[in-house]
């Protein structure tokens, strides 16, 4: 059997796969015509304008539909294990489980709402992705230790710790630093003023988004030992 097909592990696979591609496709098309700097662009900037805005905003949705149900899927195998051992409070998997869903909605606003277009729902919306998405790590974190030894290695659920505390340190800079950044077109100069914080807003705000994608690159050892079933019952 190949690896993909052994339980759920294609789901993970798929979403770091797309994710990682929607980023580097809609930055490539930008580059290609010219529509922003080759140095450190922001993500949203790789995709502000057609065609690319078109390809960025569809893969961005399809993202956010495989990690909802990444998301889902992982808090129905903490819930079996729960159920199981009782090593997890149920109130712990829950709250990921919304922050996870918060997180994907997060990123559907900023796939529809361009940044050119509608900046202050789009900026909502990265804010909502990124902070959801953090508390979504950490708490993973916390439940993967808690659920030790069942599911993941120790290697593993301190490399989820990392990369969460890796992401929550550079969400800072990235909100702080954009702060400063006036200039609201494409094309950015180093003589402007505001250049250092943009380069350091955008440096960090694609460290937190490959982030997100190493952290789910570890849930396909765990998704390989379980599946799901939908079960349906008809009542009169």
């Amino acid at each position: 059997m190949f690896w993909f097909r052994q339980g759920l592990c294609f789901l993970p696979a798929f979403l770091v796969i797309w994710s990682s591609c929607t980023f580097i496709i809609s930055y490539l098309i930008a580059l290609f015509r010219h529509d922003v700097d080759i140095i450190f662009p922001y993500i949203s900037d790789t995709g502000a304008n057609p065609p690319e805005s078109c390809i960025f905003g569809l893969m961005t949705f399809i993202s956010a539909c495989a990690g909802t149900a990444t998301i889902y899927a992982r808090y129905k195998f903490v819930e079996k294990l729960t159920e199981e051992t009782g090593l997890v409070r149920p109130s712990l998997n829950k709250a990921s489980l919304w922050l996870g869903v918060i997180s994907c909605l997060g990123m559907c606003i900023v796939a529809t709402f361009q940044e050119t277009a509608v900046t202050l729902v789009h900026d909502l919306g990265a804010l909502v992705f990124f902070i959801s998405g953090i508390l979504y790590t950490i708490l993973q974190s916390v439940i993967s230790f808690n659920a030790y030894p069942y599911g993941s290695s120790k290697t593993v659920c301190g490399i989820r710790l990392g990369v969460a505390v890796f992401a929550a340190v550079a969400l800072f800079p990235t909100v702080i630093c954009a702060f400063f950044v006036k200039q609201t077109t494409l094309h950015r100069h180093a003589e402007d003023k505001d250049y250092p914080y943009h380069v350091a807003s955008a440096v960090c705000e694609w460290i937190v988004a490959f982030s997100f994608v190493c952290f789910f690159l570890t849930y396909i050892d765990d998704f390989k030992m379980f599946t799901l079933r939908v079960k349906a019952e008809y009542k009169e």
